[in-house]
């Protein structure tokens, strides 16, 4: 998980536009991990220059 938010961050302002949904932009997003086994869902603040990962679930 660690890997993947350092990765979040390293996009800055463009982690706004990473998963669903993808019609908009900010809010709070979501992407599949672990080969669709796993939801990471994520806020992205540019003003605040951070990532907040909010949920990680995976499935069995």
């Amino acid at each position: 998980m660690e890997r993947l938010a350092t990765e979040l961050s390293a996009l800055g302002r463009d982690a706004v536009k990473v998963g669903r949904p993808i019609d908009r932009e900010g809010g709070l997003r979501e992407f599949d991990i672990l080969g669709g086994r796993g939801i990471i869902s994520f806020l992205a603040v540019p003003r605040h220059q951070c990532v907040y990962v909010c949920h990680v679930t995976w499935y069995h």
